[in-house]
Formats: structure tokens, C-alpha cells, sequence
């Protein structure tokens, strides 16, 4: 069985721009600094379970369709 990677890939991006959303109005709504949400869209952090549910709760859409696995 071959090892998992530990990095993420997501589409927050696309997603919160699909929305219209700025950094700032993402973060204030799922309760973080617009820096997380700048480092979890360039891939320099992976959120936590947590964070990533209040993100896809927030937009809609299902964790995995904004946080996948390589």
C-alpha cells in the first residue's frame, strides 16, 4: 500500500472567488485571520478537520470538493 502525501490540495480560490467573497469576508465568517486564509490558498497550511468543515459549511459544498488529496 503506497504512502498518502502529507499535502493537500484545495481550490479555496476558486471557490471563494466564485462567491464573490474577498480573503477578509471568509475569514470573519469561519473565525480566522485573512493570513490563514491566505496561507491555506497558496498550500503553506493545511487546516484543521475543524476549520476545513466551518470552510465548506460556509460555502456550500462538500470538504472534499475544496480539499483533496494528490
Amino acid at each position: 500500500m503506497p504512502l498518502m502525501s502529507d499535502q493537500v490540495i484545495n481550490s479555496l480560490a476558486q471557490f471563494r472567488q466564485g462567491r464573490k467573497l474577498t480573503q477578509e469576508e471568509l475569514a470573519k465568517a469561519v473565525g480566522v485571520t485573512r493570513q490563514t486564509i491566505i496561507a491555506i490558498e497558496k498550500g503553506n497550511y493545511t487546516p484543521s478537520v475543524l476549520l476545513a468543515l466551518k470552510i465548506a459549511r460556509f460555502l456550500n459544498q462538500s470538504v472534499e470538493s475544496i480539499f483533496t488529496l494528490p
